[in-house]
């Protein structure tokens, strides 16, 4: 129904209420309701839901389709990226948030900044995701209460041309909502409590929901040492639970991301149960570095398995954790992503220790001679010394085909002194190119970088307090926070206006009519930014 058509619809309802309802405006209620579009959390995650499914079959039929997002750890700065995004290309298709757990437990957690480790309390994952959609709700109410100031405008001008063009944008309007994936860590303990907490996410909102194979209590951000894996089948049943929860709550589009970070953890903390020779306990048993028992009675306390006939005994640390032999890290996460695929997840995640394309195409073109349609989730992360490791690439790459390279320290390639070379500008342009090319070779629909908001904040800030308390004093923030606001048309100079101020008056209008006390008069300050 377009606009004008629910303005009349309204008007006859109002109309039918007698005198009752003189004072209630038909078309200020059809503004109001566009402006509050989603009515809950679970409107949401069945939207973006089946954005994210129409997303996928994109990228199946065409890898160039690829997504992409950032993470945003407070709802002002999702809002800010996705205002940004509508005003520089047009359009929020393909780009969504990303919720970071390492960024609420250094940012959001009540205990003060923790380590990625699941300490930070559980409700803080699906306080933000509301958050978030607070905030881009009122980026949309924003916008088109902007939009409908203008076609008051062009009505009172008598210009039809702009009174219809506007009343098609509104009717065409493109919401900020987009998809959020989750990180809902290892679940924060058994399946259960992953059960309840997924829960949570999806009525706030979520319809991405990431979960890691990692034991809950003994999780560590995967660009950490001593990372700790469950058994599949473990994994599995939390796998189940995030299902459950998004069939309970109607929302049958939900998307589940299965993360493995077998790559790097060389510990479990179970041997898995096996019923059969060559079951998925078994497998899983198989990658443990063990030695074999020759006599009984050199063994004390000790767990005792079969391997083909022969008993073996796992190696067990101290802290009673068993470890896997050295290089089984990429057959682990291979036979992770098919298991976690055939058992109800959507989309994968494989950490690495570094963005390398062929190295992800690897475990990819094995997984997808099982599960032709894989498709990776992958964290661009700022934990990767970007610079260095592309550097390190192309040098390798130069001396594997006879190109000279005595020129450059392999060792010192992330020194300033190359910034201009022949290879930093080979470097930085694969880089570049890195979404691209990884999500054609190597199954990414989805990239992603973590951390971005938080090492931005953490760099424009260094920036102001070093000019605003240096010699620059005022002009360290006139200079280079206001003036560029202004030219580069950023919303949030107009402060007062981005926190809602504009859609208040709007309704004291509403409600109060001609007596409404508005703050937007001409002597709000905002005026001076008119131009």
């Amino acid at each position: 129904m377009t606009y004008q058509e629910q303005v009349g619809q309204l008007a006859q309802m109002i109309a039918g209420h007698g005198g009752a309802w003189a004072g209630i405006g038909a078309e200020s209620v059809v503004r109001m309701r566009l402006q509050n579009r989603f009515r809950s959390g679970v409107d949401i995650a069945r939207y973006t839901a089946a954005i994210m499914r129409r997303d996928m079959a994109a990228y199946d039929a065409d890898p160039a389709a690829y997504t992409q997002s950032l993470g945003c750890w407070h709802g002002f700065i999702g809002q800010q990226k996705l205002i940004a995004i509508k005003k520089h290309f047009g359009t929020t298709e393909r780009r969504y948030l990303y919720l970071s757990g390492w960024m609420i437990a250094a940012l959001r957690s009540e205990f003060g900044p923790l380590p990625d480790q699941s300490m930070h309390e559980k409700t803080s994952v699906p306080a933000l995701i509301e958050e978030l959609y607070t905030f881009l709700k009122q980026a949309d109410a924003r916008e088109l209460g902007m939009m409908f100031r203008d076609l008051d405008s062009a009505r009172q001008a008598g210009n039809q041309v702009d009174e219809q063009r506007l009343a098609q944008a509104i009717d065409n309007y493109q919401t900020h909502v987009v998809p959020i994936i989750a990180d809902i860590d290892a679940g924060f303990g058994n399946a259960e409590a992953t059960y309840l907490l997924a829960k949570k996410m999806i009525e706030a909102g979520a319809c991405a929901i990431q979960i890691e194979n990692q034991v809950s209590d003994e999780k560590q951000c995967g660009h950490q040492d001593g990372k700790v894996t469950v058994p599949h089948e473990d994994f599995l049943a939390k796998i189940r639970a995030v299902r459950y929860a998004f069939l309970e709550l109607g929302v049958d589009d939900g998307i589940i991301v299965a993360r493995t970070d077998s790559l790097g953890a060389g510990l479990t903390k179970q041997i898995a149960y096996s019923r059969t020779p060559g079951d998925l306990g078994d497998q899983y048993n198989a990658f443990l570095d063990c030695d074999e028992v020759a006599d009984l009675a050199t063994v004390n306390g000790d767990v005792i398995i079969n391997r083909d006939g022969r008993l073996m005994r796992p190696k067990r640390l101290p802290s009673n954790l068993f470890q896997f032999r050295e290089g089984t890290g990429a057959d682990r996460c291979v036979l992770d992503c098919i298991t976690a695929l055939q058992n109800g997840a959507d989309l994968l995640w494989i950490e690495t220790e570094k963005p390398h394309i062929q190295q992800i195409a690897g475990m990819v073109d094995r997984i997808r001679k099982v599960i032709p349609n894989a498709k990776l989730v992958y964290n661009n992360s700022p934990s990767f010394n970007w610079t260095l490791n592309f550097r390190q690439q192309v040098y390798d790459l130069w001396a594997s085909e006879g190109k000279d390279v005595a020129a450059y320290d392999r060792a010192r390639l992330m020194s300033v002194d190359y910034d201009g070379t022949e290879l930093a500008i080979e470097a930085d342009e694969k880089i570049r190119t890195f979404q691209k090319d990884a999500a054609a070779r190597a199954g990414i629909f989805h990239h992603l970088i973590t951390l971005p908001t938080y090492h931005t904040a953490a760099l424009s800030t260094d920036n102001l307090a070093r000019e605003y308390f240096g010699e620059a004093g005022m002009l360290g923030y006139v200079l280079n926070v206001q003036r560029q606001e202004i030219r580069q048309g950023i919303a949030c100079v107009k402060h007062q206006n981005m926190s809602g101020s504009d859609i208040g008056d709007d309704h004291k209008e509403y409600f109060a009519g001609e007596a409404a006390l508005k703050a937007g008069g001409a002597h709000n300050t905002m005026n001076q930014f008119a131009a």
